[in-house]
C-alpha cells in the first residue's frame, strides 16, 4: 500500500459545517472524520502527507453516530484557509 493510499484510508472526508469553517478562519483549523481506529499521530502523518502542511496538534472525539472527528490545528506558517479552498469547502 502506497502512503497516499494509506492516508486516504485514515482521513474519511472533511466535515462541511458551520462550526468546522467557522473554526478555519478563527483557530486555523481543519476538521476531518477519520478512520476510528487512527491515532492523533497516524492523522498527524496523513494531513501532513497529503496537504504538504505542517501539523501543530490534533484533537479527536468520537460522535454520538459513532463516527471518529478530528480537529487539526496547523502551524502559523500554514493557512487552512488554503486547503478548505483546495478541499472545495470554501
Amino acid at each position: 500500500m502506497s502512503s497516499a493510499d494509506w492516508a486516504f484510508k485514515v482521513i474519511k472526508r472533511p466535515v462541511q459545517s458551520e462550526k468546522a469553517l467557522m473554526l478555519v478562519d478563527k483557530q486555523n483549523t481543519l476538521t476531518f472524520i477519520v478512520d476510528i481506529k487512527a491515532s492523533k499521530h497516524d492523522v498527524k502523518r496523513a494531513v501532513e502527507l497529503l496537504f504538504n502542511v505542517e501539523v501543530e496538534g490534533v484533537r479527536t472525539l468520537v460522535t454520538p453516530r459513532g463516527e471518529k472527528k478530528a480537529y487539526v490545528k496547523l502551524k502559523p506558517e500554514y493557512k487552512a484557509s488554503e486547503v478548505a479552498s483546495k478541499l472545495g469547502l470554501m
